[in-house]
């Protein structure tokens, strides 16, 4: 009986060594036919399994010798595409492959394979397995491909157009104006340190968000709402719970935007003994809770006529499925009453796109403000020229009269440099993977040389490497560290470089996409402004992927930036180093001196950003920072005053 077992045993360990022996030469073999440089990894090191052993098996390939795992030691490191971006391919170059028994992952910063990849959808798709956690309230447009995604980004674009950026962008300014009262206190004097940066800009694109996904007006405390308003959007709108809930929906959504990761990856009953796990279970409960009956509320208003036409994400998906009173409600096309075809998505799929969009536009642009601030307070002769530009713009009108056209000078102003620039350094997404269609075989071109690429074969497509690649942008030396470029710094300046840039935007790649599958069609940053090669900045993705609420996002920042600078100032708090009355004794180089503390601190910080759904400040990491009227300033309109 022992004897039989352990033969068992032998046979399997030997077909086991068999298989990663055999699977690891089958793929060396397929590696070297598409010309690229490759190295083997000893597992699948983007792979569940090959993250949680990362501090078992790295130590390990690093006891054999530097020939095996020098020239890729930077991207076996967790979080390489923000930590070590372009760095990790200085020595292995611009695109190779990275072999294991199981798989063959591309990894590039190369921008003209870059581009041709993102321009390809039916060549390039989407690794739909990398979304799979995000399914959990619905199929999406975010986690489908082929025909059934195309119907998700069609039922789904339609809110996404410049009338309903208009409405986004008096929204954005509104919802700016209620943070700018709770930054400045009680007595509106400001002046105060603020530790929750990161988290008001999280509160600020959940009210904003709250407006673009279902027409709501969302309160800052100490807010109330006007007469007159809907009882059916009040309930949503309160900052208490109502009847049938444990939660307000403000107090939901942000708690379970809080407690995603555990609420997506850990089962229900693994949470429950725990405190915050219990927290997010109850606020996914009553998330949840909320969605069907706002559901409920949206069908009802269809039906009986009342459905208002507005930037109301979730609205405008029932609109899509009920306005013609669909025989089927399943994720299919249905024939309406008047001969023509309709997309018609299932209750869950409808609150799985606005679960989507809630995600995807709330922490990811959010973090885009909060980078953004920290960035000016830190580059203070930037936040001069912001305010130059917003004043020579907008002038000393109040923000509630400002014309949503001013969004197009704004961006290719001062503020949307800036903006471009934080994209650049700090994508929300430091990483996008595709993967090699099943159906064939797919070439690309590099640098005039092209290379067969194997189906499935999968592909991370390292755009905050490819940002940082300095073949890509303009540079000079340093002025922060005293390296050979400043590729790496917050210089927002930079795209204000007209020469050199790709006016033509990236030729026509053959094959690409030609569809129009709805959403903004136009580029990420400004014709006023540097034009990088296609490839090299895509901070919302590109080609028929790309991010629907780009626009959206784009209007928010430029308001919500705008509305803050035009009479404040952000500084970066010296409480560490020195009280208030220290700072009022001090004279200019004493202040110099105190702000440059501050200064490298908080680039200290920013750089142990990392990802989990986003790039951003986890834990406790925080910049502390100040409000303050322009004119009262005490470090920002004079320090850096040689730049």
């Amino acid at each position: 009986m022992v004897s039989s077992i352990l033969l068992l045993f032998g046979a399997a360990l030997a077909y086991g060594l068999y298989s990663v022996v055999s699977g690891l030469r089958r793929n060396v073999a397929a590696a070297k036919r598409t010309g690229l440089p490759y190295y083997v990894a000893p597992l699948d090191i983007y792979g569940l399994s090959g993250r949680l052993l990362q501090s078992i098996w790295f130590p390990i390939l690093k006891k054999l010798p530097r020939k095996y795992w020098e020239d890729i030691e930077l991207v076996l490191q967790r979080d390489w595409h923000y930590q070590q971006n372009h760095k990790a391919f200085t020595r292995a170059g611009e695109a190779f492959i990275l072999v294991s028994p199981k798989t063959m992952i591309l990894v590039m910063d190369n921008a003209e394979a870059i581009h041709q990849v993102t321009s390809k959808r039916e060549a390039f798709p989407k690794l739909t397995e990398s979304y799979s956690i995000l399914r959990q309230y619905g199929d999406n447009v975010l986690t489908t491909e082929g025909a059934l995604w195309r119907m998700h980004r069609k039922a789904t674009s339609a809110s996404f157009n410049e009338k309903n950026a208009a409405l986004v962008f008096r929204e954005s300014i509104y919802q700016t104006g209620g943070l700018i009262n709770q930054w400045l206190g009680p007595d509106g004097q400001g002046n105060k340190t603020i530790n929750s940066l990161e988290h008001d800009t999280m509160s600020l694109m959940l009210n904003i968000i709250g407006y673009v996904g279902f027409g709501l007006r969302l309160l800052w405390p100490g807010q109330t709402l006007p007469p007159g308003t809907d009882p059916k959007l009040a309930k949503y709108a309160t900052l208490d719970a109502p009847e049938g809930h444990t939660m307000s929906f403000v107090d939901s959504l942000a708690s379970t935007l809080d407690h995603l990761l555990i609420l997506l990856i850990l089962p229900k009953w693994l949470l429950i003994p725990y405190k915050r796990a219990k927290k997010a279970v109850e606020s996914e409960s009553n998330y949840l809770k909320y969605m069907y009956e706002f559901l409920h509320d949206k069908i009802e208003d269809v039906r009986t006529g009342n459905a208002e036409e507005g930037m109301d994400i979730m609205g405008q998906l029932v609109r899509t499925s009920y306005g013609d009173k669909p025989t089927n409600g399943s994720t299919a096309a249905t024939g309406t009453n008047k001969g023509t075809t309709r997309l018609a998505l299932s209750d869950a799929e409808i609150v799985g796109n606005a679960f989507i969009m809630i995600v995807a536009g709330h922490e990811t642009t959010a973090n885009v403000i909060h980078f953004s601030l920290l960035e000016l307070a830190i580059n203070p002769a930037a936040q001069r020229k912001v305010h130059k530009d917003i004043d020579a713009i907008l002038g000393d009108e109040e923000p509630d009269t400002w014309d949503y056209k001013t969004t197009d000078p704004l961006q290719g102003s001062m503020v949307g440099a800036c903006i471009n620039e934080t994209l650049r350094l700090m994508p929300p997404v430091c990483a996008i993977p595709k993967v090699v269609s099943g159906g064939q075989d797919q070439v690309i071109t590099i640098d005039g040389e092209k290379h067969l690429l194997p189906q499935t074969m999968r592909i991370d497509l390292a755009i905050a490497a490819a940002q940082r690649n300095p073949r890509y942008w303009p540079t000079r030396p340093s002025r922060v560290t005293g390296a050979a470029h400043d590729v790496d710094d917050f210089v927002p300046e930079r795209w204000f470089q007209t020469n050199g840039g790709d006016k033509d935007n990236g030729a026509v790649v053959e094959g690409a996409d030609t569809e129009d599958f709805g959403g903004f069609a136009g580029p990420d940053t400004s014709a006023q402004l540097y034009r990088p090669p296609r490839g090299a900045f895509i901070p919302f993705s590109d080609g028929a992927r790309s991010c629907l609420g780009r626009r959206i996002a784009q209007v928010e920042l430029l308001a919500s930036l705008s509305t803050i600078f035009q009479r404040y100032s952000i500084e970066l708090a010296v409480d560490e180093w020195a009280s208030d009355e220290d700072v009022a004794r001090m004279g200019r180089a004493e202040r110099a001196a105190v702000y440059k503390k501050a200064q490298d601190k908080a680039r200290a910080t920013i750089r142990c950003a990392s990802t989990r759904l986003t790039l951003k400040l986890h834990g406790n990491q925080y910049v502390p920072v100040r409000l303050v009227k322009r004119g009262e300033e005490r470090f920002v309109d004079w320090a850096d005053a040689d730049v």
